[in-house]
This record gives C-alpha cells, sequence and structure tokens, in this order.
C-alpha cells in the first residue's frame, strides 16, 4: 500500500527552478503582507468597522490560508530532489485546501450581497446587515468549507492505493490523486465534478446575475452617486473572475489540459491572493486612507517611544 506520493513538481529545468523560485518566495511574501496588511487595517482603524470590510478582512484571511495550505510546501520542494509527502499530509492538504476554498466562495457571494443591499435596498441595509448577521454570514462560509471538504475527503480516504504513487501537480489535490487508486474511478470522477464543479459554476453564474442586477441599478442613478459604487464594483467582480476561472477548468472542464491545469493552480495559489489585496488597496479610497492612518500612527508611536 502506498504510504506517500510524490510530486513530480513544475519542471524539470534547474534553471527554470531556480527563476519560479524567487518568483513565487516575492509572490508569496506580498500575499502575507499584504492581506495581514488589511486585516489589521481593518481591524484597527474604527472608519472601517463595516459589514463590507469586515467581509474583506475574512476575504484576505482565507486568501491568505489558501495559498498557505501550497505555496510553502512548494516552495520547500524546489531545493529537493525527491518531492515526497506522507499520505495523511495529503489528505490534510486535500482537506484544507477545500476548507479554505469552499469558505470564500461562500464569502465573495456574502460580499455580492452586502453590495446589493447597499445599492438595491439603501434604506434597509443597516437593518438587514447588522452585526448579527454578518457574524453569522462567516460562521456559515466557515461551516460550509468544512462540510465541503469532508464530503470531497470522503471520496479519497478509502480508496485503495497501490502505486503509482506519482502526483503531477506540486501539491494535492482530489482530481489528480484519485487517478492513482488502484480501482475504476469513471464515478468517482463524476462524483467530484457534481460536488465541486457544479457548486463552483452554479456559485459563479449566481454572483453573475446579481452583479449584474447590482450595474443596471447603477446605470439608473445619477453619475456623481454612482461613481463610488461603480469602482467598488469593479474591484468585487475582478475579484470574483479571478477566482472562480481557475476554479471553473481545474473542477468542471472535461477535458483537461495538464500545462494548463498547472498554470491554473500556480495562478490560483500564489497570484490571485496576491490580486486581491492590490486591487482592494488600489481602488479603494477607504482602504488607502486607513492605511495611511495606520502609517501615520505607528511613526506618531515609534517617535514617542
Amino acid at each position: 500500500m502506498v504510504t506517500e506520493f510524490i510530486f513530480l513538481g513544475l519542471s524539470d529545468s534547474q534553471e527554470l527552478q531556480i527563476f519560479l523560485f524567487v518568483l513565487i518566495f516575492v509572490f508569496y511574501g506580498g500575499i502575507v503582507f499584504g492581506n495581514l496588511l488589511i486585516v489589521i487595517t481593518v481591524v484597527s482603524d474604527s472608519h472601517l468597522h463595516s459589514p463590507m470590510y469586515f467581509l474583506l478582512a475574512n476575504l484576505s484571511l482565507t486568501d491568505l490560508s489558501l495559498s498557505s495550505v501550497t505555496a510553502p510546501k512548494m516552495i520547500t520542494d524546489f531545493f529537493s530532489e525527491c518531492k515526497v509527502i506522507s499520505f495523511k499530509g495529503c489528505l490534510v492538504q486535500i482537506f484544507l485546501l477545500h476548507f479554505f476554498g469552499g469558505s470564500e466562495l461562500v464569502i465573495l457571494i456574502a460580499m455580492a450581497f452586502d453590495r446589493y443591499v447597499a445599492i438595491c435596498k439603501p434604506l434597509h441595509y443597516t437593518t438587514i446587515m447588522c452585526g448579527n448577521t454578518c457574524v453569522g454570514i462567516v460562521a456559515v462560509a466557515w461551516g460550509i468549507g468544512f462540510l465541503h471538504s469532508v464530503s470531497q475527503l470522503a471520496f479519497a480516504v478509502h480508496l485503495p492505493f497501490c502505486g503509482p504513487n506519482e502526483v503531477d501537480s506540486f501539491y494535492c489535490d482530489l482530481p489528480r490523486v484519485i487517478k492513482l487508486a488502484c480501482t475504476d474511478t469513471y464515478r468517482l470522477d463524476i462524483m467530484v465534478i457534481a460536488n465541486s464543479g457544479v457548486l463552483t459554476v452554479c456559485s459563479f453564474v449566481l454572483l453573475i446575475i446579481s452583479y449584474t442586477i447590482i450595474l443596471m441599478t447603477i446605470q439608473r442613478r445619477p453619475s456623481d452617486r454612482s461613481s463610488k459604487a461603480l469602482s467598488t464594483l469593479t474591484a468585487h467582480i475582478t475579484v470574483v473572475l479571478l477566482f472562480f476561472g481557475p476554479c471553473v477548468f481545474i473542477y468542471a472542464w472535461p477535458f483537461p489540459i495538464k500545462s494548463l491545469d498547472k498554470f491554473l493552480a500556480v495562478f490560483n495559489s500564489v497570484i490571485t491572493p496576491l490580486l486581491n489585496p492590490i486591487i482592494y488597496t488600489l481602488r479603494n479610497k477607504d482602504m488607502k486612507t486607513a492605511i495611511r492612518r495606520l502609517r501615520k500612527w505607528d511613526v506618531h508611536s515609534s517617535v514617542k517611544s
């Protein structure tokens, strides 16, 4: 029975591996700094204590966690001749990947709902999006992420693995691991598509419909009132496309292409979590102002000490 899996990684070229190591190391550093900056800024600045920024802080937290499941192992493996992960470690990686991924999916839907209420029902916003509602939404997001990851793990935990044990990637994910099982996995492939693929596609379609309704509402308003809402909405839509685009191809596309799958996996692991904080800080005046206040407060505190 297989007790460990071997990752084939991204490339066999030593020069390319060194380049990728530097690139991904810098990207991961940016992910940690950028997402922690958003969380600290939202928590410390009272001007950002609103439902939208509360959800944004949770999105940054899930982005950081999701990237941390795969990126550190990928970075250390660049210098390993044999890129090995134990069977239990592989299952843990699958669990955490779908736990944080499922939670982020729900948080993105919640952010779309928040913008819908703010723009389409502004008079009822404070009543609908109260503190208890926001906490409840985040609790549901983590709960759905947990249930989704348990259901994914249930597909793989009892499968017989007797070889081969080489995973053509840099991390464990269900579609790749079940292909190594010593049994017919056709039905299991269908179940994975039905679970992750359909959930991803349906959520993506729901979000596109929601943002279309919001955009139509904004168009009917005076331009001076709608400019800020449109700027915020553009950032949200960009993040949704960055998150769901690779997921649709990885979990729902019936004709996988290995090279494209690896690129999308890297994109999902280190590029999307880096772009999210950049998009929200560069396109959001309130966030930029709050970061300036935080920087001035740090300078003032250091001068006093």
